[in-house]
């Protein structure tokens, strides 16, 4: 009788080993000519710039079973979408370069598969204010324009700042897996870990975002979400016209209103370089509901005006404080601007602008920017050299050399004075470009979920398994059988050898 049971193992192994093959085979033919992933578009119209970001999951791993990951990213040249007011038809072709990438990088048995989303931030919010009629009809051109390509169009909107902020909270901590991750042998479990705070700075606007257990005094700053089965209260504020193109312009409206609107031909600007000057048209530079409060009353005419930098640290740092008001505050606590903010809590991750300005601080003064007194030390730096002495550390960024002592400063105001971090706070912001392979920012939590691919309810325990997973199950099959094989072989020749044993005997 073990005799008869140990013939039994290498044939189960063997039973086993076809049924694997042949669900593979079954799976095989199903998937056969259709790709393994599915595909979603946003189109993040900036205020000064347009990026298309291409999506892709699992094809099988739908509603928030599947890791979200970028394909491939765009950047429209010129503007914004804003900047084409007047120009019938141009905002839209101007999305036709990387729309007819899209169209390459995307499978073609994918295209009327795959969800495209236009969303509009704070330059269309400003444009909107001022001109609304232009505003819809520049909605209209790029919406037209996107539904000639062979995409599953859902629709053109301007974002809310709030909605800005979450969605790039969203973005964070999806890409830093602290909402859901996925673990061992395709399951998917909660972290159980705190979440990072959001810190974007943009050309229009700004948004700071966080969760926290504060009471929250104006509930125009809260945002609650549903995720993973899990309630998150959200503080998020955004400041139009504090992003970085509209904060450097009210800045310069300030100066020309303090300095007689230039009566004297001539501007001086302490946060730029010296050795650096540019003519400018004054109209242009109170064209904008951030700046149109400056606007010289009576009104008379704008002239063109000098501009030249004088590279003074100090004085930058006071004419950049005074374009926030800090007084009064009709809450417990404020940042800024009478805008309620609780005590930022936790890391954070600073994006967008707030990367780049970050970057170029400790590149080209060697200053590891991870103290508000590193950031002092690397601002008084840039302030102090010549725009020639710029030109030479950084020469590809010569078109925004004389805006980076002004901009160090500007972010240096706001998040010290105005969010209020400090020495142990801010060792715990982490500025970043990418998580991985994919670019920060809002358009990904936007995808999540406008897509339904970020569920308010518990994603499934378990996951179907991947090609790859399959195939390591066949190779392991393949072993077993190879094993029940030579444990045959061996047990026949054990058995050949003891009945030539017991021939010899007779």
């Amino acid at each position: 009788m073990a005799q008869n049971s140990a013939y039994l193992v290498p044939f189960a192994l063997f039973f086993f080993g076809i049924v694997a093959i042949m669900l593979l085979t079954i799976r095989t033919e199903e998937t056969l000519g259709v790709p393994d992933f599915m595909y979603g578009v946003v189109v993040d119209a900036g205020s000064s710039h347009t990026a298309m970001y291409v999506y892709k999951w699992p094809a099988d791993k739908q509603n928030g079973t599947g890791l979200v990951t970028q394909h491939r990213e765009c950047h429209v040249k010129g503007g914004g979408i804003s900047s084409y007011m007047g120009q019938s038809g141009a905002a839209g072709r101007s999305l036709e370069a990387c729309l007819d990438k899209a169209v390459v990088d995307i499978p073609k048995a994918r295209h009327h598969l795959t969800p495209i989303y236009l969303g509009a931030t704070a330059g269309m919010r400003l444009l909107t204010l001022t001109h609304p009629n232009a505003s819809a009809q520049i909605l209209k051109e790029v919406g037209q324009k996107i539904q000639s390509y062979p995409f599953n169009y859902n629709g053109a909107a301007i974002l809310s700042g709030q909605a800005e902020g979450a969605y790039g909270w969203v973005t964070v901590n999806y890409l830093l897996e602290n909402l859901i991750k996925y673990g061992f042998v395709g399951r998917w479990l909660s972290p159980d870990r705190p979440t990072v705070g959001a810190l974007d700075l943009g050309g229009a606007s700004t948004q700071i975002t966080f969760l926290t257990e504060q009471r929250l005094e104006d509930k125009r700053d809260v945002m609650e979400l549903r995720l993973y089965g899990r309630d998150y209260t959200l503080y998020t504020h955004s400041f139009l016209c504090y992003g970085l193109d509209q904060a450097l312009n009210m800045l310069l409206a300030q100066l020309i209103k303090s300095q007689s609107y230039g009566q004297s031909g001539v501007v001086s600007h302490p946060c730029y370089p010296t050795g650096y000057e540019v003519t400018l048209e004054m109209s242009l530079v109170f064209d904008s509901p951030c700046t149109s409060s400056s606007r010289p009353v009576p009104a008379r005419p704008l002239l063109d005006v000098l501009v030249k930098g004088t590279g003074h640290y100090d004085q930058c740092l006071g004419n950049v404080s005074q374009i926030f008001s800090f007084s009064p505050c009709p809450y417990s606590k404020c940042s800024f601007n009478q805008a309620f903010q609780p005590n930022v809590t936790g890391s954070f991750m600073a994006f967008s602008a707030f990367y780049f300005t970050h970057a170029f601080l400790e590149r080209t003064t060697g200053i590891s920017v991870s103290s508000p007194s590193e950031l002092e030390e690397a601002a008084k730096a840039i302030c102090g050299k010549t725009f020639a002495e710029l030109e030479r550390l950084a020469p590809e960024q010569k078109s925004r050399l004389q805006q980076y002592c002004a901009t160090a400063a500007f972010i240096r105001v706001m998040l010290l004075r105005g969010y209020g971090f400090d020495r142990m706070s801010f060792h715990h912001i982490s500025f970043q470009k990418k998580a991985g392979d994919t670019s920060v920012g809002w358009a990904l939590g936007y995808m999540l979920s406008l897509s339904s691919l970020l569920p308010a309810e518990g994603a499934p325990v378990m996951r179907s398994l991947t090609h790859g997973a399959w195939a390591g199950l066949l190779s392991l099959f393949m072993l077993l059988l190879i094993v029940a094989l030579m444990f045959t072989l061996v047990k026949a020749m054990a058995v050949m050898k003891k009945r030539r044993g017991g021939e010899s005997h007779i």
